[in-house]
C-alpha cells in the first residue's frame, strides 16, 4: 500500500468528519415557529400562500455577521394555495415541475451586517435555475431564539413557472416573506 495514498485518504476522512460536524453545529430551523409565504397576484386580486414544508439552517454570530451563512429549501410541491386541485396543477412541469425539482432552495454566498441585521447575497435555484439575489434580513434575538425575517420579489417566468396560457391573468412578479426561527440550544 503507497503511504502517500493512504495519507491522503486519511486527510479526505478527516476533512469529511470536520465539514459534517461544522454543518451538524449549525442550528435547525424551528419550522413550527417559521414560516414562507408567496404572495402573487391574480386578476389583480393578491393571493397568499405558504409553503408547508421546508428546512434549512442559518449560522450567525453577531459579533462576525459576515461569517454567517444560511441555506434553505422549500418543498416545492407543499405550497397551500387553498384548493387540492390548484395545489396539484403548480406540481405540474408547467409549474414547479415538482417531480423533476422537488426542492427550491437560497445559499447564501455573501452576508454584509445593516443597521437592521444583515444582507444576505447567495444563489435561488427553482426548477434547476440559478439567479443570484440579495435580501435585506431583519434579525432579532429573544432568550435562545434569533428570528430572521425578510422579503423578495422575482419573476415567476426567469423560473420559467406558470403556463402561458395563465399569463393574462397571473402577475410576472411574485413576493416571498420568510419569518425563520433557529431553534434554540
Amino acid at each position: 500500500m503507497n503511504p502517500g495514498s493512504s495519507l491522503r485518504r486519511m486527510i479526505g476522512v478527516l476533512a469529511s468528519v470536520v465539514a459534517v460536524s461544522a454543518i451538524a453545529a449549525q442550528p435547525a430551523l424551528d419550522v413550527a415557529k417559521s414560516s414562507v409565504t408567496a404572495t402573487f397576484k391574480q386578476e389583480g386580486v393578491p393571493v397568499e400562500s405558504p409553503f408547508r414544508k421546508f428546512s434549512g439552517n442559518i449560522s450567525y454570530d453577531p459579533a462576525n455577521v459576515a461569517a454567517a451563512t444560511a441555506l434553505i429549501e422549500v418543498d416545492t410541491g407543499s405550497l397551500d394555495i387553498g384548493d387540492p386541485a390548484y395545489n396539484a396543477e403548480v406540481q405540474k412541469p408547467a409549474w414547479f415541475d415538482s417531480a423533476r425539482f422537488p426542492k427550491a432552495s437560497f445559499r447564501s454566498t455573501s452576508i454584509k451586517a445593516s443597521t437592521t441585521g444583515f444582507n444576505a447575497t447567495g444563489t435561488l435555484t427553482v426548477k434547476g435555475r440559478v439567479l443570484t439575489i440579495t435580501v435585506p434580513v431583519t434579525v432579532r434575538t429573544a432568550g435562545n431564539a434569533t428570528t430572521f425575517d425578510g422579503t423578495y420579489n422575482f419573476s415567476r417566468k426567469a423560473f420559467g413557472i406558470g403556463d402561458p396560457i395563465w399569463n393574462d391573468v397571473l402577475e410576472d412578479q411574485v413576493v416571498v416573506r420568510f419569518r425563520l426561527v433557529n431553534a434554540a440550544r
